[in-house]
């Protein structure tokens, strides 16, 4: 296990002239948040209007065997789409949040393939399957080792967005279209509760980035519109930046 800063990892760190670097670098863990958190055999959401963020430097990062995308271009991921459609339905998927701090400012997690497109960790979900255990599967495979003993235990939170694809198209809206009556995909996103230290794993082919909520804000030009809307969709949030 390398720490996230070695060159070992697969793992970028990236400095920008403004107030705050953006960070290059895989996931985190999961803690209880400061507020209620709904209990029993099986632990499914917790809720928190507080957010508790810790340090970059806490968490260890390594990498495991590529995980190769299923499209090589839009289109192919649209057609792709449209046959599940035709087999399934409406496409519902689930993708999260993942906060970390650096310089007291928060950071969300992304993965980046290439050099250049940016996504949430997350994905589509199977047929009937719950939206909250189905994202842990998603997280666990883009982001644990392969290892059933070993898996972190992801605390899902609050569903933040909802976002539709009216047409086999690439653009999405945050609502539906009044119009649409047969919409193509559903997607949540739900902020994911770290736990103060964690080791995460990055398919080789991917990068894992912490990138500042300052740099997300209103750039749609380099993140898309899901992505870039998510500092308002959190601002209702308290960050509590904890240092160890």
């Amino acid at each position: 296990m390398n720490k996230m800063c070695s060159p070992f990892t697969n793992f970028l760190y990236l400095f920008v002239f403004v107030s705050t670097p953006i960070c290059f670098l895989s996931d985190t863990n999961n803690t209880p948040a400061a507020g209620e958190r709904e209990r029993g055999e099986k632990k499914e959401m917790v809720s928190s209007i507080v957010v508790n963020t810790y340090p970059l430097s806490n968490y260890t990062f390594g990498t495991k065997e590529p995980k190769m995308e299923k499209d090589t271009s839009v289109a192919d991921r649209l057609a792709r789409m449209k046959v599940n459609y035709m087999k399934e339905g409406m496409r519902t998927s689930v993708e999260a949040i993942l906060l970390v701090q650096e310089h007291n400012h928060p950071h969300i997690l992304l993965l980046q393939i290439g050099n250049t497109f940016c996504k949430l960790p997350g994905g589509r979900l199977k047929p009937g399957e719950n939206e909250v255990e189905g994202l842990r599967r998603k997280l666990s495979s883009k982001l644990a080792v392969n290892s059933p003993s070993f898996q972190p235990n992801w605390q899902i939170g609050e569903c933040v967005a909802v976002w539709w694809r009216p047409n086999f198209e690439t653009i999405m809206y945050p609502y539906c279209p009044p119009h649409i009556t047969k919409p193509k995909e559903c997607k949540k996103l739900f902020l994911v509760h770290l736990s103060e230290r964690e080791y995460f794993a990055v398919p080789k082919n991917l990068k894992l980035l912490a990138v500042p909520l300052f740099e997300l804000y209103d750039n749609v030009q380099r993140y898309g519109p899901v992505i870039s809307t998510i500092p308002q969709q959190l601002s209702r949030f308290q960050f509590n930046m904890v240092h160890s």
